[in-house]
């Protein structure tokens, strides 16, 4: 849209063959050029509303063009990302001018993908790129997609109902483990940060779940009698009934370390007057179901504690 960015990149790379600058608002741009073979967006898609950016993508590339994209999923000052679209202020780093302030969406993996998927995309990876100083404290998201193919036609069956069916429950468990340097989290690849934990399986008690997901994310041993049961925890996510079941792991056996094939890693231990942003909405009900005076922000969800000693009957864990 910058006369004056469009001048500096056409004379900057003037020598560079085959490259056509073009100056103007992408969408419209797109919506009268031949569709693409790929496409990379490098941070630019954070200025622009992404109910109207990706659309135009999707009508600008060919079925299966390739669409990358470059994000930050931390910002300047190391504030994880919104699970909403919704802008935030931004200063905008000049070399030789003033800070420029602008309005820029900072947004979660999950909230990216959830986006390319109904503008019809198929998200291929999600890569969270660290700084090399470790000082730094802005990530970087790389986010690979693919344009789908135009749906065929659609083949009507004969339901015997026109309403869908009702949603299953998932039901998981979430294990904390606290040590003199605070509670292990991992980080999944999407980017949120997570207790160890996952869906209990058919036939499986919640303490045997607790210790199976613990070996299998982190490499820790722990036996069914280290786990302690603190109560299940109630919501709903799109119609889906959602029960989690805390549990306290009170004793284990190594060093946790990221495993292979498995979606969460980057074990660190994090001190409870330091939890970082980006929990997973679990991870956090779970965490202010043990300890409520936690300041953490989560959707609500009703939790009712095991009978350990005088625990209340039923609370609900809001957040604070």
């Amino acid at each position: 849209m910058s006369p004056t960015q469009h001048e500096r990149a056409a004379s900057t790379h003037a020598d560079v063959q085959g490259v056509q600058f073009a100056q103007g608002d992408v969408a419209e741009y797109l919506a009268q050029a031949e569709p693409f073979d790929a496409a990379y967006a490098i941070g630019t898609l954070a200025f622009i509303d992404p109910h109207r950016a990706l659309p135009a993508l999707r009508d600008g590339l060919r079925p299966d063009a390739t669409l990358i994209l470059s994000l930050l999923h931390t910002d300047l000052h190391g504030r994880g990302p919104s699970t909403e679209v919704a802008p935030r202020e931004q200063m905008i780093l000049l070399r030789d001018d003033p800070p420029l302030p602008t309005q820029m969406c900072i947004l979660a993996p999950q909230l990216w993908e959830d986006l390319l998927t109904e503008y019809g995309f198929r998200v291929e990876a999600i890569d969270l790129l660290h700084h090399p100083d470790e000082s730094v404290a802005v990530i970087q998201q790389l986010i690979r997609a693919r344009r789908l193919p135009a749906r065929p036609a659609r083949v009507s069956s004969r339901p015997r109902s026109t309403r869908p069916p009702v949603a299953h429950a998932v039901v998981g468990v979430g294990a904390i483990l606290v040590s003199e340097q605070g509670i292990l989290l991992g980080r999944h690849r999407r980017g949120t940060l997570e207790l160890p934990g996952g869906t209990v399986e058919a036939g499986e008690s919640f303490d045997a779940a607790a210790v199976r997901e613990l070996g299998e994310e982190t490499g820790l041993i722990a036996l069914p009698g280290d786990v302690r049961l603190l109560g299940t925890l109630v919501d709903h996510v799109d119609s889906v009934l959602r029960v989690t079941v805390g549990a306290l792991v009170r004793a284990w056996r190594g060093q946790p370390a990221t495993q292979p094939d498995e979606s969460v890693g980057e074990w660190a231990w994090h001190p409870l007057d330091q939890l970082p942003d980006g929990l997973f909405v679990c991870s956090a009900q779970i965490l202010t179901a043990w300890r409520p005076d936690l300041p953490i922000d989560h959707t609500p969800a009703h939790f009712a504690p095991f009978a350990h000693g005088d625990a209340p009957a039923a609370t609900t864990a809001d957040g604070l």
